[in-house]
C-alpha cells in the first residue's frame, strides 16, 4: 500500500529525479539497458492460518517503474500489483539444463578415489 499511495504523488512530465527521490527513497534497481529507468519493489509476507500450514502467504507484491528523459524529468510510471502480474504470460519454452545434482556427487568422489589411489604405494 505504501508504495501505491506514494506513486500517486508522482505526476508525468512534472516530476523529477530528486523529486522521486525525496518521495520514494533511492531506487531498489536500475535498468540494466536504460541508465534512466529506476525499479521499486514492495512485498509484505505474513504467516499463513492453520489451512495453510504456517507458511508464508504474499500479502502484497508490488512494483513501479519510473523512466525519465535525458533531462531528468519522470516520462512515465508504471505501477504493477500483485494482481495485474498475473496477466502477463511468459514463453513456454525451457532452457536446458545439462547439469544434474549427481554430477556434482559422482565427480566429487571419483577425485577423492583419485587422491586416495594416487597416495597409496604401488605393491609390485
Amino acid at each position: 500500500m505504501y508504495l501505491e499511495n506514494r506513486q500517486n504523488l508522482l505526476k508525468v512530465n512534472v516530476t523529477n529525479k530528486n523529486d522521486v527521490i525525496k518521495t520514494l527513497g533511492q531506487p531498489h534497481s536500475k535498468s540494466l539497458k536504460e541508465e534512466n529507468t529506476w525499479i521499486y519493489i514492495e512485498r509484505t509476507k505474513s504467516k499463513g492460518q492453520i489451512y495453510k500450514l504456517g507458511r508464508d502467504v504474499l500479502i502484497t507484491n508490488n512494483v513501479l517503474v519510473v523512466k525519465f528523459d535525458k533531462y531528468g524529468i519522470l516520462e512515465e510510471k508504471l505501477f504493477y500489483n500483485k494482481d495485474n502480474m498475473k496477466e502477463y504470460k511468459f514463453a513456454k519454452v525451457e532452457t536446458k539444463n545439462d547439469i544434474k545434482r549427481g554430477n556434482f556427487l559422482q565427480s566429487f568422489l571419483q577425485s577423492l578415489r583419485q587422491k586416495i589411489r594416487a597416495n597409496t604405494p604401488n605393491k609390485n
